[in-house]
């Protein structure tokens, strides 16, 4: 049988990207390959604990610190992206002032989408889980997280860097900031308020930035409640082609 490499030559670097410095590569360290019965319990574990996961929209107000915030914000930092060019920006709000104009501006954005923005198709979907324009858990929350997108970085000397893949490489961010924030015992809710752009103004954002997710950081009131969902089953997100499928 002929090797994979014989049949798919490497190309040189200078055959793919002429005149550009050389990738730099270090070996993968920190890596441990486990047995797979302990990497099925890890598996497992861990996919119970994700299932127990729910979007939260009552706040209790109590404190949160201000450091777990920031662990949540390095474990998307994390994140792969597009040419490794991080195009997120986190912006974190706890002063009860700034939370309280937020909510206002959201508020009469949400009105105008309830009222006369929203597809009946859209209302029909959103009716099960019951929401509306009014948003108490943008000043509940003691964080307030806006997650922006950057179209393009702005580098020291002023010049524009193009960004790839930014819309997928945000989102793999924000799954991660979920989920670090779940497994640390927080709650939160993904709010979408339509359009963001006064986000961008009332947190001094540029222009090469769009506000995308706005999260409420905090622990779930005494008395919170949750729509009575259920979620899709495997066979339905799932399609596998295998080697027994060829034969």
């Amino acid at each position: 049988m002929t090797d994979l490499n014989e049949r798919r030559p490497t190309p040189s670097h200078d055959v793919v990207y002429p005149g550009r410095e050389e990738a730099r590569l270090v070996p993968l360290a920190e890596y441990t390959r486990r047995p797979v019965s302990e990497m099925r319990a890890l598996a497992a574990s861990f996919y119970a604990e994700m299932n127990r996961r729910r979007t939260v929209r009552d706040f209790s107000t109590d404190p949160v610190p201000r450091e777990l915030v920031e662990l949540a914000i390095r474990t998307a930092g994390t994140a792969p992206s597009g040419a490794h060019h991080q195009p997120w920006h986190f912006v974190v709000i706890g002063d009860p002032a700034l939370k309280e104009r937020i909510r206002e501006a959201a508020e009469r954005e949400e009105f105008e989408t309830y009222q006369r923005r929203m597809s009946e198709e859209w209302r029909t979907a959103l009716a099960p889980i019951g929401t509306h324009w009014v948003k108490p858990h943008l000043t509940d929350a003691p964080w307030i997280v806006v997650l922006f997108k950057q179209s393009y970085g702005i580098l020291p000397d002023g010049t524009k860097r193009k960004n790839y893949y930014v819309e997928e490489s945000v989102g793999i961010a924000a799954g991660m900031f979920i989920t670090a924030l779940h497994h640390m015992g927080l709650v939160t809710l993904t709010h979408t308020p339509t359009p963001t752009g006064f986000l961008r103004e009332l947190l001094n954002r540029g222009k090469n930035e769009t506000a995308v997710l706005v999260l409420p950081v905090g622990f779930p009131h005494a008395e919170a409640t949750v729509p009575d969902f259920t979620r899709k089953p495997l066979e339905e997100i799932t399609t596998w082609h295998t080697a027994d499928d060829a034969t």
